[in-house]
């Protein structure tokens, strides 16, 4: 059973005037962002420390948060990134042996302002119904504040996320048996693609995203992995003309979600915001070259338009079973493969784990072939 004590009002606005009451959990205090929905039954301590979140107020459509508490081994980050968190009913008696704290507690820890007890069913409604927006969540009287409020949200865009999330110098990660070496540029990278490659004897070099193509060859990788990360893709103008660099070395490459939107649009082909996007551990993804299905985690709010990939460059591999949008890109000038969901889900569905051994292999091959 869900146990919460009632507490302090907490309020949510969204952009269209729609406001919701609710009661705070979590920091006090009023956050701006982009209002998104994510649907996953579980990897709520994913949720909020995936990077991909930045500047995004993340509501769970499932109605209860927090019965497995909270600990550190399940982050995938240092910290969390999201600008808010709303949940129907949140659990203060988490029960389970790996259990350290609860989800009130680790808000309060990162300075994020929650609510609970709103009807997420209608929120998510309205946002699937509209399209993602811009809203509130204070703890503040929102009726007192509403005009100043409502012009901040107006006003309000995610801007330099890939800037704001990635790693500032240069970190390493020796794997054991080290057979590879790998260079991952940080994006906004979830902390499981790091666990991915070194348990397939993979020594991580994770990189800022400013990194150059000629400062990433200099670090003499086998293979490039390109992580997942925040906001408009076509924001990331110097990312890009290094992919545009980088591909040019031959050396393997692996993109996820918005690394795979960056080589595409290297590569010529354009990007689209989708109406509310794809967040969540169930989305179906057609691999077109295979003829099967895959159940994938996903986080993202872009895709790659597939009329947009040149036929001469690399082909559409898989798509999207909901809605056909673009999936992954298969290149032919060059040995890279990228994908627009998560491989390494965490929580969430493992049927695509087995493209890290695909990249592992075309690292292998590229050795072989010095």
């Amino acid at each position: 059973m869900a146990l919460f004590n009632m507490g302090k009002k907490a309020y949510v606005m969204l952009e269209n005037g729609r406001i919701f009451e609710g009661v705070s959990f979590g920091a006090a205090g009023t956050s701006v962002g982009e209002i998104v929905f994510a649907t996953g039954m579980t990897g709520y301590e994913e949720t909020l420390t995936d990077p991909s979140y930045y500047g995004q107020i993340v509501t769970q459509t499932f109605p209860l948060i927090g019965n497995y508490g909270v600990n550190d081994s399940d982050c995938e980050s240092k910290g969390s990134c999201v600008s808010g968190y709303i949940v129907r009913e949140w659990c203060n008696a988490p029960s389970n042996f790996r259990c350290e704290g609860n989800v009130d507690e680790f808000l309060k820890k990162h300075n994020i302002i929650g609510i609970h007890s709103i009807d997420t069913r209608c929120l998510t409604r309205i946002i699937r119904e509209s399209g993602v927006m811009n809203g509130v969540i204070t703890t503040e009287n929102i009726y007192e504040k509403k005009d100043e409020l409502m012009s901040k949200v107006t006003a309000f865009s995610v801007r330099n996320a890939v800037k704001s999330v990635t790693v500032r110098e240069k970190e390493e990660y020796r794997a054991e048996n080290e057979l590879f070496r790998v260079a991952l540029l940080d994006l906004g990278y979830k902390t499981n693609i790091r666990r991915e490659l070194i348990k397939r004897g993979c020594t991580v070099t994770v990189l800022p995203a400013s990194t150059t193509a000629e400062e990433i060859k200099e670090t003499a990788p086998d293979g490039i992995m390109l992580s997942n990360g925040p906001g408009d893709p076509m924001e990331n103008t110097e990312v890009i003309e290094n992919l545009k660099k980088l591909k040019e070395y031959n050396i393997p490459i692996f993109g996820i979600c918005l690394g795979h939107q960056l080589m595409a649009l290297a590569n010529g082909a354009r990007t689209e915001k989708l109406k509310y996007g794809h967040r969540g551990a169930n989305q179906p993804v057609y691999d077109i070259l295979h003829d099967r299905t895959y159940v994938t985690s996903q986080n993202h709010g872009y895709a790659v338009v597939s009329e947009s990939v040149d036929s001469a460059v690399g082909v559409v591999s898989h798509k999207n079973a909901n809605d056909g949008t673009c999936e992954g890109i298969r290149y032919t000038g060059f040995p890279c493969f990228t994908v627009q969901f998560h491989p390494e889900a965490c929580g969430g569905p493992q049927d695509t784990a087995f493209l890290f051994d695909e990249f592992i292999a075309m690292m292998k091959n590229a050795k072989e072939a010095e």
